[in-house]
């Protein structure tokens, strides 16, 4: 696993979905301001854990395609459906 490569492409992703950049959320009575909430990868020497789901090793298919994706340049396709527009 290309670790450097992992986070390069992190970093490139993120600023893909404007990272710090503050989004319009419409109301009823409005609009406001926000920061859309960052989904957390930690990498572990034995495996990922993604926001604040499971442990998972790297031996799991799952999760050697979810850095497949990453290390391909593109946002993991298991999180496709929660967040159509990147995170």
């Amino acid at each position: 696993i290309d670790f450097d490569l992992i986070l390069e492409n992190i970093k490139d992703l993120n600023s893909l979905v404007g990272e710090g950049i503050s989004q319009i959320e419409h109301t009823p009575r409005g609009a406001w301001l926000r920061r859309p909430e960052p989904l957390p990868l930690t990498l572990y020497q034995n495996g990922i854990v993604v926001g604040n789901g499971a442990f998972r090793p790297y031996q799991h298919p799952a999760t050697q395609q979810c850095l497949q994706d990453i290390m391909d340049g593109y946002f993991p396709s298991e999180l496709q459906p929660r967040y159509p527009d990147g995170v």
